[in-house]
């Protein structure tokens, strides 16, 4: 079980679709007990969020800035950068999202 606050941030193009991305996220973390905050944003503003949060969750379709994206997140070695998988994404499968990224911080 993750103890500390988990603080993700996930973007998309415009932030619409991660909006019910993130709200799905946060309904299953909650279903689980887990302390997990969700903010859902359009990735111009990445570098705004990028020295408060411990997750980045891209859209699929975001994979031609994940070279910038990483490069970004160099300045934050615990930073975890995640490219959210096409499956649940097209669905807003929330507890599908929350697995891959619970895998990927090491706490699944």
């Amino acid at each position: 079980m993750y103890m500390k606050k988990l603080r993700v941030l996930l973007v998309c193009g415009s932030g619409a679709s991660s909006g019910f991305m993130a709200a799905n996220i946060r309904k299953a973390a909650s279903a689980r007990g887990m302390d997990v905050s969700v903010v859902a944003r359009s990735e111009s503003e990445i570098e705004s969020y990028i020295d408060e949060i411990d997750v980045l969750m891209a859209g699929p379709h975001l994979a031609y800035i994940m070279d910038e994206v990483d490069e970004l997140a160099e300045a934050n070695p615990d930073l975890k950068v995640i490219l959210m998988r096409k499956d649940y994404y097209a669905t807003l499968d929330g507890e599908a999202a929350l697995d891959h990224m619970l895998e990927e911080v090491g706490e699944a």
